[in-house]
């Protein structure tokens, strides 16, 4: 069979619920994947930040047989071994008490979802079922019908209602907006310290510290979303810490397994997490024993092999060969680590022909909001790698 024939095959039996470019991977090492016909690419999406460590790293892959070949579910009716060690090793990774594991981002947004109501009802006294999140304009924390309900774009929520309430939307990266958005209801601020699926979008300097300042001032929650973003994506553990902001909640999810199973946690303090009580939430999978030990074993990479040191110096380098390309096409560059977007201006005819172009010289790559590339390999590429990649991008750019 051959890449025409797969396409094929998923065209007539899978949900039509995604628009991917077409290219039938195989085989993945590192920062390359391979198709079906043998041709080699350089992955810059890392499938959407999951693959930090890379494709297959060896260390990961050894955990994952390892476990695989002791005991990989017991749901949580039972205890396992790797689990209490995750917990421990999230700890002293990112000085939060305690933790939940669970499997899909969206799925640990809506457990920080339920997480932050209990904490409003019995810490915040607000009237039972009245309390209120913050969320931003431009958001994107997953699919879910209760999470869509809070999304502003109306393409995620069509046809898919009715919606769950409980969500104010507040203008992203605009202060003045979060503030006359409180009232004796707010819960939480739940936003991305980076703005992923929206493009790539950076807010003003100083707003992550003032989002807190807010919370501390008005007995708010501040919930950082950092499934995209934490983990190194950035150039630091989490995307907060460029603003030396600790949220009160984080999320985290994706690079958490290093591409090798779903796995998502989220992070607070005893006084915060310990307000879940036995049978209130759950999750058959989350904190299985396969799951964890993958898990370690993935933060066991991010530390060992500095990808945190790496992501920052690597995103810089890219960065600078990026803006050195005289396209008539770019609007705007805008990044931080191996966190980038290229936005073109609506006259280039959209991002999607560009990645097209890309694929064709090597390259995976994939719009989002039709006008923006964005370039997020895995942490461990090379300044030769990138070396390679630059002209074939800068060619890509520069084409009419």
């Amino acid at each position: 069979m051959n890449s025409n024939d797969y396409i094929a095959l998923e065209d007539q039996f899978g949900a039509h619920n995604y628009h991917p470019l077409d290219v039938v991977i195989e085989s993945g090492e590192g920062v390359w994947v391979f198709d079906i016909e043998g041709n080699k690419y350089l992955d810059c999406l890392s499938a959407y930040s999951a693959l930090n460590q890379g494709h297959v790293h060896p260390e990961i892959l050894k955990a994952l047989v390892d476990q695989a070949q002791k005991v990989t579910l017991t749901s949580r009716a039972f205890r396992n071994s790797q689990l209490p060690l995750l917990y421990k090793e999230l700890s002293e990774m990112t000085g939060y008490e305690m933790s939940i594991p669970m499997n899909s981002g969206a799925e640990a947004v809506e457990t920080a979802i339920k997480l932050v109501r209990k904490w409003a009802y019995q810490v915040k006294k607000i009237p039972h079922y009245q309390s209120e999140i913050i969320v931003a304009s431009g958001n994107f924390h997953g699919r879910t019908v209760s999470i869509i309900s809070f999304s502003t774009e109306e393409f995620y929520r069509k046809e898919f209602g009715p919606f769950t309430p409980g969500f104010i939307v507040a203008q992203y990266g605009d202060i003045e907006s979060l503030k006359s958005s409180i009232t004796a209801n707010t819960a939480a601020i739940m936003l991305e310290p980076i703005q992923g699926e929206a493009g790539v979008i950076i807010p003003p300097n100083g707003y992550l510290k003032a989002v807190k300042q807010l919370c501390e001032e008005n007995n708010i929650l501040f919930v950082a979303d950092e499934i995209q973003t934490g983990l190194g994506r950035t150039g630091k553990l989490f995307a907060c810490d460029h603003e030396a902001v600790r949220p009160d909640l984080i999320i985290i999810g994706k690079a958490l397994s290093g591409g090798f199973y779903p796995v998502s946690a989220v992070l607070a303090d005893a006084d915060i997490m310990g307000l879940f009580q036995p049978g209130e939430h759950g999750s058959t999978f989350g904190g299985s024993p396969l799951g964890a030990a993958v898990a370690r074993a993935a933060l066991k990479v991010i530390r060992d092999e500095n990808l945190i040191e790496k992501s920052e110096l690597m995103g810089k380098y890219f960065m600078e060969h990026l803006e050195e390309i005289p396209s008539k096409h770019i609007k705007e560059i805008r990044g931080k680590g191996l966190l980038i977007g290229v936005e073109l201006k609506p006259e280039a005819k959209g991002a999607r022909r560009f990645c097209e172009r890309l694929k064709s010289l090597g390259i995976l790559a994939k719009e989002t909001h039709d006008n923006v590339i964005r370039f997020a390999p895995p942490l461990i590429i090379e300044k030769e790698t990138i070396d390679w990649a630059m002209p074939r991008i800068a060619e890509t750019l520069m084409m009419d």
